[in-house]
């Protein structure tokens, strides 16, 4: 399509903004990336001595990181708008959320809206493809002991195997208490007319915003996390009694991301922000982790409900723009979620004086030495 001249400044402008922004991701990459590692190597000693601290450390050094990534967002106007139940009055205990996934920017929504929750990115396990591995915060993900999940048939029962013991070997050692999955394996694009496919097959609902989920990961997770009782039933929190003091996996948080006229955002977008302001909407409910079924088959039809409602809840969003009233509630009341600006200068400002100082330490030694 032609442009015309009234458009040209602002294409212009659209243009020279994203070059600007694109050039500080790059630069904000460049040193905060590096720093971190540079820290975590100083502080290895640290692990030694003291592995509790060093992880926490490590892990308000990764909130950082996850928060200049919300950044990008948070001043391109990409906000968010939460609903349904209050997921802070959890944060201290051990939750799974459980997410739909449309695009890239999923990820960056939930490191946006999560960063108020208190600690909870800090001591936040992500599973991600394992794709991720290989971009620029890939290393930094490594290091803090996300796991990378190879999709695919041919891998599936060895991915859990390898699931299960990076669960047993990293979660509790490394302080983790929150684990974000995107059940549907895919990207809903991607998925969609697959999980129709097997839907029509099996005789299991049309679902058009979401996927059928998979259940193999849920299962490994709630069997590795989930502690059990002396009867053998899980021990896990109430919804009335949220100061439960209980080990082990608590909650199951249902989290449903909503783009308006379903038009996710991708990290493209994200990051060079040529996509008007958006309000994202996330709708949260927490599910006590007794509540849960953990037989394949049981747990199976479970997690088919919990789509279906999440289908029910997109399609009423779509339609009227807001989601649904929560039980109990006669008005769907929401939260707008917002970022302290003066939080997001410290932290920035951290990161480059960091690199700063990483980079005229690593100068020296290498004056020094050769």
């Amino acid at each position: 399509m032609a442009v015309t001249l009234e458009e040209a400044p602002w294409l212009g402008w659209i243009l020279l903004k994203a070059l600007m922004r694109f050039a500080f991701m790059v630069a904000n990459n460049l040193v905060a990336i590096p720093s971190y590692i540079c820290y975590v190597i100083v502080l290895q000693p640290l692990r030694v001595l003291d592995s509790k601290r060093f992880w926490y450390i490590e892990g308000v050094m990764y909130k950082w990181l996850l928060g200049m990534v919300a950044s990008w967002g948070w001043y391109a106007g990409y906000t968010v708008m939460e609903w349904g139940e209050d997921i802070k009055a959890i944060s201290r205990d051990e939750a799974m959320m459980l997410v739909n996934h449309q695009a890239t920017g999923d990820v960056c929504t939930l490191m946006m809206c999560l960063q108020d929750k208190g600690r909870v990115v800090a001591e936040m396990m992500w599973l991600m493809d394992h794709i991720f591995k290989y971009t620029n915060f890939g290393i930094v993900s490594l290091l803090h002991g996300d796991f990378f999940i190879r999709q695919g048939r041919s891998y599936r029962d060895q991915q859990l195997l390898l699931l299960k013991k990076h669960l047993e070997n990293y979660y509790r050692s490394r302080g983790r208490k929150w684990i974000v999955l995107f059940p549907e394996g895919g990207f809903l694009r991607k998925r969609r007319e697959t999980s129709q496919a097997f839907a029509k097959k099996n005789n299991l609902p049309f679902l058009t915003h979401v996927t059928l989920p998979r259940c193999g990961a849920t299962k490994i997770i709630l069997s590795t996390l989930v502690a059990r009782q002396e009867n053998g039933s899980p021990a896990g929190g109430d919804a009335k009694e949220l100061g439960s003091k209980s080990k082990g996996l608590q909650w199951i948080i249902d989290t449903t991301i909503a783009y308006p006229k379903a038009e996710p955002i991708d990290i493209q977008t994200w990051i060079l922000g040529y996509r008007k302001p958006t309000v994202t909407h996330v709708h949260y409910r927490i599910f006590p982790i007794k509540d849960v079924p953990l037989e394949t088959d049981d747990l199976t039809n479970w997690l088919y409900q919990r789509f279906i409602e999440k289908e029910d809840l997109l399609s009423q969003f779509y339609e009227t723009g807001a989601f649904p009233p929560s039980k109990g509630q006669k008005e769907a009341v929401s939260r707008e979620m917002r970022l302290s600006n003066m939080w997001i200068f410290l932290i920035q400002s951290f990161a480059f004086l960091s690199g700063y100082m990483w980079y005229n330490i690593i100068q020296y030694f290498y004056y020094y030495l050769f």
